[in-house]
């Protein structure tokens, strides 16, 4: 019988609580979620949504044309990458294109694997103005 108690359960005795009742008419007030980190981006949380800026053949030629290629977490977006941007580098954006570089199968001698897939932005910036993008 002792040890029978020992595994019972204990009933928490809860104290009489005394609820107050509220006029028919009045409404309350719910709290508003908190918005999304991404989408209210600052300078500071730039980080959220640009990986790097991506220095190649193609992408120099395009920083003529005052078009910049940034590497970009997979989960932002058009409108994020763009107050990214304008936040960052004090420039004003005209459009965002986003590409989807898959993943590719690599091979070295008997090993194989996979190089990982990434999305990266294509972003055009008004005419005039300049990004200074160092190579790494």
């Amino acid at each position: 019988m002792i040890l029978r108690d020992i595994f019972k359960k204990k009933k928490k005795e809860e104290p009489a609580e005394v609820k107050e009742e509220k006029p028919v008419g009045e409404v309350t007030r719910v709290k508003p979620r908190p918005s999304n980190p991404i989408k209210e981006t600052k300078v500071g949380e730039s980080w959220r949504v640009l990986k790097t800026p991506q220095v190649t053949e193609k992408a120099t030629l395009l920083a003529k044309g005052n078009q910049y290629v940034f590497k970009v977490w997979s989960t932002a977006g058009k409108v994020e990458i763009k107050k990214a941007i304008e936040n960052l580098y004090g420039v004003d954006v005209l459009s965002v294109k986003i590409i989807r570089v898959p993943a590719k199968r690599r091979r070295l001698g008997r090993i194989r694997g996979w190089r990982k897939g990434y999305k990266k932005a294509i972003v055009k910036i008004k005419e005039g103005q300049k990004i200074e993008i160092m190579p790494r």
